[in-house]
């Protein structure tokens, strides 16, 4: 399928006017971005798949605010852009950077999920002071089914069970036809088709902890590049089931409802369950930024930073089909960059 058939058939939630992105405001107590001045400068912000749409439309609406920055957007995928980040600084390899090498960008790593411990550590030995992490806004992870499939919820536990070989969940058998869940008739004996992303993915990452319980995947599930490539091998597929961020949506597919374990209760993705946390995949999308504590950020990304904390930037992640961050949250971003920076981000 080319690239006008495939806008046509999975298209940004929050273009749709409905769905979980219907309602959908940024707080009205977070301040409005009013720049002081015209700043210049060049960003680099590469990463996440997923937070390609949500980042290009915070560079536009930015760029709209401040003309003279550059900001060059890039995926890729999260775990490819955190192995770079963590890779150890030139005055530690004793490499010489070629001129040509040089960039007048200053670069930041998007990640569909939080550093790990282990990687969190890797970064402080290399540099011996932790990461700057910034959240830019709030994103869940759905499973999805084709739209005819009869399927009405699944526990973690069953997804579990349908995605690992591990099952740390302590469910006893693998799940691997729809009868196992409750479909009948024609559905009973069909065989499950899983659908991912692949292994550069923080989608990916984020699943296999939140999920699998940090357990392994079966070898048959269908790995994809993107959000928008699950959604589009669902849509072909009436036997298949995927996660893929919340970000897309499309008609012939649909989320299904999702409990943390049996008895509790099945809980769909929405604006309301995303905002008071009770859906049980809900996530924090961020940025990475790796600055010295005795370094002060470059104008163009202290700006840049102020406007994705601000109402106008969190109207933009809506925009792009996310969820905004809660002002509370906001204020603490923009409390402890105030604090690293000599100055708050966030204008009143």
């Amino acid at each position: 399928m080319g690239v006008c058939a495939l806008a046509a058939t999975v298209v940004p939630a929050a273009a749709e006017q409905g769905g979980p992105f219907a309602s959908v405001t940024p707080d009205s107590e977070l301040a409005r971005y009013s720049p002081q001045t015209q700043v210049k400068g060049s960003l680099k912000i590469q990463g996440s798949e997923t937070m390609y749409p949500l980042l290009s439309r915070l560079s536009l609406e930015f760029q709209r605010r401040q003309p003279n920055v550059r900001i060059e957007v890039r995926g890729g995928g999260s775990s490819k852009a955190i192995e770079e980040f963590l890779q150890p600084p030139l005055s530690k390899t004793g490499k010489v950077m070629l001129k040509e090498e040089r960039s007048q960008y200053f670069s930041l790593v998007a990640t569909s999920r939080e550093l790990f411990d282990s990687e969190l550590k890797e970064f402080v030995a290399q540099h011996d002071y932790e990461p700057t992490a910034v959240p830019v806004a709030v994103d869940a992870v759905a499973i999805y089914v084709h739209k005819d499939n009869p399927l009405n919820a699944l526990t973690l536990d069953q997804v579990d069970s349908m995605f690992s070989t591990t099952r740390l969940r302590g469910q006893k058998d693998p799940i691997t036809q729809w009868g196992q869940v409750g479909l009948s008739d024609g559905w009973k004996d069909a065989q499950i088709q899983l659908y991912g992303r692949d292994r550069k993915s923080g989608t990916r990452a984020f699943f296999q902890e939140h999920c699998l319980g940090g357990g392994e995947f079966v070898p048959s599930v269908h790995e994809n590049p993107g959000a928008a490539s699950v959604i589009l091998s669902l849509s072909r597929d009436q036997l298949g089931i995927g996660y893929s961020g919340l970000g897309l949506e499309s008609s012939l597919v649909r989320a299904v409802p999702l409990a943390e374990a049996e008895g509790m209760p099945y809980i769909t993705p929405s604006s309301a369950t995303v905002a008071d946390q009770s859906y049980p995949l809900r996530r924090i999308l961020y940025l990475y930024l790796n600055k010295s504590p005795k370094a002060s950020l470059p104008p163009a990304a202290q700006e840049f930073l102020a406007f994705l904390m601000s109402q106008d930037g969190q109207q933009a992640a809506v925009k792009a089909g996310f969820f905004p961050l809660p002002s509370q949250q906001v204020s603490k971003s923009a409390v402890a960059l105030g604090a690293a920076t000599g100055s708050a981000p966030v204008r009143r």
